[in-house]
């Protein structure tokens, strides 16, 4: 291939130092110094539009390398600090590995702001920032017990929550202890969170699809998947990025209502895994849960319900409130106790390794 109108790709390893990473960003955002690529990477070299490589599994599980312009990061950048009402000298604390689009967003923003984040990943104390970006798990355990965590959180200015669906039962608990949550959603194909508390944010429009999916066009998106333009270019559609999300507008705010590949058919009717796991964090907000399924004889797919607790749960008082709520259809057929869940990438849940789990567990019963 030829490289002469190529721009070298150089790989950011999680343990390069935060002031190192960020001089080596500033270059590649401005077009003087190589590309910089994070997570999981094949290529070496980029087209020169190109700023910044992230390699991501995505939530299918398929690998990606998704090529984002200086400009799109930007703009991101920029549009988050116009809606929190940030200003030159704040201060951002990193909580997030550096392989995610939503942890280079807080160093670009940072770059924004004049100022070197407070590298927090390995933390046992936290100092005082003025905003952060974490996952649902991280506030999870925050309101559960890791009172260091939760000090920081409550003593920023704003905390954006992304990477997967917040519950309300959390958000609700976050504001009542006096965190300032703002809940993001996007990708790392829209340079990470557009839409924060429904709202999206300057320079980027979000339309429904006649099929219910959520479409993204706008000025932060990504140029291009690095190695398969094809696919690149069938998730576009009249500029529009079409995501695997269902969503609605309810006055006026964007609703995620989940993926379309998370839901299943058992015994004839729909369930969407989604609104399962939304409806046990609502009423059992001290645990976590994941819903999956596994192929079943009798019901097609069955549904299973994964727990992660520190105290006793119920399994009768979860199949009362599911049926209660959705019908006998969403009675779980089966449970998985766990220590944690298991997630892809940062927050999102990896439901096949919950599949596989639950079969292994029923091959040795």
């Amino acid at each position: 291939m030829d490289k002469s109108s190529q721009r070298e790709l150089l790989p950011v390893g999680e343990a390069c130092s935060i002031p190192e990473v960020m001089e080596d960003l500033a270059q590649a955002l401005s077009g003087n110094g190589a590309a910089l690529g994070f997570g999981k990477l094949e290529s070496t070299h980029v087209p020169e539009g190109i700023a910044v490589v992230i390699g991501t599994s995505g939530s299918t599980g398929k690998p990606k390398q998704v090529g984002l312009s200086s400009s799109a990061l930007l703009a991101s950048a920029r549009a988050s600090h116009t809606f929190l009402a940030a200003e030159f000298g704040h201060i951002w604390s990193l909580l997030l590995p550096m392989t995610h689009i939503a942890a280079v967003n807080v160093l670009v923003r940072s770059l924004e702001l004049g100022t070197i984040p407070l590298d927090l990943r390995s933390a046992k104390e936290f100092p005082q920032a003025d905003f952060t970006a974490i996952v649902p798990t991280q506030l999870f355990r925050a309101l559960n017990g890791d009172t260091q965590l939760l000090k920081h959180l409550c003593n920023a200015r704003a905390v954006l929550v992304g990477g997967a669906a917040l519950p309300e039962a959390i958000r609700t608990k976050s504001h009542a202890l006096g965190i300032n949550v703002v809940s993001t959603y996007g990708m790392t194909e829209t340079s990470g969170g557009c839409v924060y508390d429904g709202k999206s944010l300057p320079g980027v429009d979000v339309a429904i699809s006649e099929n219910g999916r959520i479409k993204i066009k706008g000025s932060t998106l990504a140029t291009t998947y690095l190695g398969n333009q094809e696919a690149w270019a069938s998730s576009l559609s009249d500029e529009w990025f079409v995501t695997n999300d269902i969503g609605s507008f309810i006055d006026g705010k964007l609703f995620v209502e989940g993926r379309a590949d998370d839901i299943i058919i058992s015994g004839g009717e729909k369930i969407s895994l989604d609104v399962v796991e939304s409806i046990l964090h609502s009423n059992f907000p001290d645990s976590e849960f994941a819903a999956f399924s596994i192929a079943d004889a009798e019901w097609g797919s069955s549904l299973q319900i994964a727990i992660a607790s520190a105290q006793s749960v119920s399994t009768q008082e979860i199949t009362r409130v599911l049926a209660n709520t959705l019908g006998d259809v969403a009675k779980p057929k089966g449970f998985l106790m766990l220590s944690s869940l298991p997630t892809i990438g940062i927050g999102k849940i990896d439901r096949k390794a919950l599949t596989q789990r639950k079969l292994q567990e029923g091959s040795h019963s």
